[in-house]
């Protein structure tokens, strides 16, 4: 038996692993940024892990759609502003920290500015960051799947 594992060492949850985006369909990071934090799916769907991305960047960076979309949302989610767009093939890409300059229902192209980021405290404090995720369904995806750079999949022996 042969186990497929990420580079952090979790088993993905169901639909978790990497997943091209539609095939026509340009990606744009939406910041230039390094990632601060990788994606780090949880092993149960309530579980401990980190359903995204960090990626550097400053207070008042803008960003942008990362893929052609609707806007779905904007506005606060647990007291910090977020923006969420709709792409194609059921994916949705969500944003945090960031002040909104669109509107739900705005149409968005690949490497439209959505927002800038806002000062609200991250989890990268003192740092500032931009939290992405990506969502097909319920289901969280690694966003830099979605540019071709996902970390690789790693097969490793195991089992009986």
């Amino acid at each position: 038996m042969t186990a497929i594992v990420g580079l952090t060492g979790a088993a993905p949850l169901t639909g978790a692993a990497a997943v091209p985006p539609p095939e026509g369909d340009g990606w744009v990071r939406p910041v230039p940024g390094d990632v601060v934090h990788p994606f780090d799916p949880p092993v149960g769907q309530w579980g401990a892990g980190h359903r995204g991305v960090d990626l550097a960047a400053a207070t008042g960076e803008k960003v942008r759609a990362p893929a052609a979309g609707v806007v779905s949302f904007s506005g606060q989610v647990a007291g910090k502003p977020v923006v969420v767009v709709a792409h194609a093939g059921g994916l949705r890409s969500t944003f945090e920290p960031v002040t909104a300059d669109v509107r739900r229902g705005d149409a968005v192209g690949a490497g439209d500015p959505v927002g800038g980021l806002a000062a609200a405290p991250g989890h990268c404090a003192p740092a500032a960051c931009l939290h992405w995720g990506v969502l097909r369904g319920d289901v969280y995806l690694d966003p830099l799947a979605m540019l071709g750079q996902a970390p690789p999949i790693v097969l490793l022996p195991g089992g009986p």
